[in-house]
């Protein structure tokens, strides 16, 4: 079991990055967010003005990745206050440039030359953690199995990490990417059945989709297969490009290989959010492409007056 650490700054106030596609294509995932997290006792402050953190344009300008990324960094240091982010891309790039940059003083002093013309200067006193690290290490398993509710243990379901919550290891030092335990965990948390499946950790195919689009839909055919295979009711998610592989695209993969899956994905904190006892409004599981309504009926019955539950 992954073990919590506190962070030097642990705080119950996080600034919100959501990065560039959450806000406009994956907003259940923010909205789900807001809700476990307000009750679990975490603020969210929003982040005003930030930029994207560079990670698409990172093979191009790998300098202009970083400044990218410190000027976010600048940003949160202004305010005091740690990052908190639900893509692990964004994640993974404002930890490791902010590691770079404490580490590598040459590298900073030219990339504070940069943030100089803005009125900004990197120092290196905040952090930077995707979701899956606030809820293990500034939370904890413990205190987030308090706020269970209505335990899920008639629902089967299984996970699909993503690359970058744990990859690179020395950049991200999260957990271990070739056995990770933190989303199980805290999947187990929820009263779920955790199923194990074929290839778990395996690359959904998303970062090359821009080139061709038939490879990535194939890569997250297969993972569709094998959790069907395994008997998984759900997939749970917390990478909003992954989502969109499993859950956006999942009727278009139907229909390339004539094949049908039907499993509903959802964000971890829409399924800790059943548990919590939120309804499916509250947690906007309507966003979700592929229904999830069979899954949600079963949690001990529907629950009088959801309305489509």
């Amino acid at each position: 079991m992954t073990t919590p650490k506190k962070s030097p700054n642990s705080s119950s106030k996080f600034l919100l990055f959501l990065g560039c596609a959450i806000p406009y294509r994956v907003t259940s995932y923010e909205i789900s967010t807001r809700k476990v997290l307000a009750k679990l006792g975490i603020t969210l402050i929003e982040m005003t003005e930030y930029n994207c953190c560079g990670l698409p344009i990172d093979p191009v300008n790998h300098e202009m990745m970083v400044a990218l990324a410190a000027r976010n960094l600048c940003l949160a240091e202004k305010q005091g206050l740690n990052i908190v982010t639900l893509c692990p891309g964004c994640a993974g790039t404002l930890r490791k440039v902010n590691k770079k940059l404490k580490q590598n003083k040459e590298l900073r002093e030219r990339i504070n030359g940069y943030l100089k013309e803005t009125g900004l200067e990197f120092k290196g006193t905040i952090e930077a953690k995707h979701l899956l690290q606030l809820l293990v290490e500034d939370i904890g398993l413990e205190r987030i199995k308090d706020k269970v509710k209505r335990p899920l243990t008639n629902m089967n379901v299984t996970e699909h990490a993503g690359c970058h919550v744990s990859r690179p290891a020395d950049g991200v030092d999260f957990e271990n990417p070739e056995d990770p335990e933190a989303l199980k965990n805290l999947i187990e948390v929820t009263g779920a059945k955790y199923v194990d499946y074929t290839d778990k950790i395996a690359c959904c195919g998303a970062p090359i989709a821009g080139v061709n689009d038939r490879i990535p839909l194939q890569l997250t055919r297969e993972k569709l297969v094998h959790v069907k295979e395994a008997g998984a009711q759900a997939l749970i998610t917390v990478c909003p490009f992954c989502h969109m592989m499993f859950d956006t695209n999942q009727p278009r993969i139907e229909r390339m290989f004539n094949e049908s899956f039907k499993t509903p994905v959802l964000h971890y904190p829409q399924l800790l959010g059943l548990a919590m006892d939120f309804s499916p409004e509250e947690l906007d599981l309507k966003g979700l492409r592929v229904d999830p309504t069979k899954i949600v009926s079963q949690i001990h019955g529907a629950k009088k007056g959801d309305s489509k539950w």
